[in-house]
């Protein structure tokens, strides 16, 4: 059932972001930015914990649990270590997702051929 939910919350997040894609005139860029932020303004009110918690990897993976994991951290830092927290929190929290998508995309240029996009 873990994965039913999963499935369709995480389904149902990247369908509100196909709508924004084909209804508004809002690029995607904007509207990446926009799930990003509306994670972190849904974690500061309380809301999209209770959600990841039920959903898992369903909530956590898209871009809301990116905001969310960013808002947790600044949480969190700040909590231990006071104002400088506000700075450091979200990039210690995302670290390790931030390195590996880096490191992958470095390792994909390796085995990929760079070609003309015209």
């Amino acid at each position: 059932m873990n994965y039913l939910w999963a499935f369709l919350v995480g389904g149902a997040i990247c369908a509100a972001g196909q709508l924004l894609i084909d209804r508004t005139s809002l690029t995607p860029a904007r509207i990446l930015t926009g799930y990003v932020v509306a994670g972190v303004a849904l974690s500061a009110l309380g809301l999209y914990g209770p959600l990841a918690d039920f959903a898992g990897a369903g909530a956590s993976v898209p871009l809301l649990g990116f905001g969310h994991l960013l808002a947790q951290g600044v949480r969190q830092a700040v909590a231990e270590q006071g104002l400088l927290g506000c700075l450091t929190g979200g990039l210690q929290a995302g670290a390790a997702g931030i390195a590996a998508s880096l490191i992958c995309g470095v390792l994909a240029s390796f085995f990929g051929k760079s070609r003309d996009q015209n």
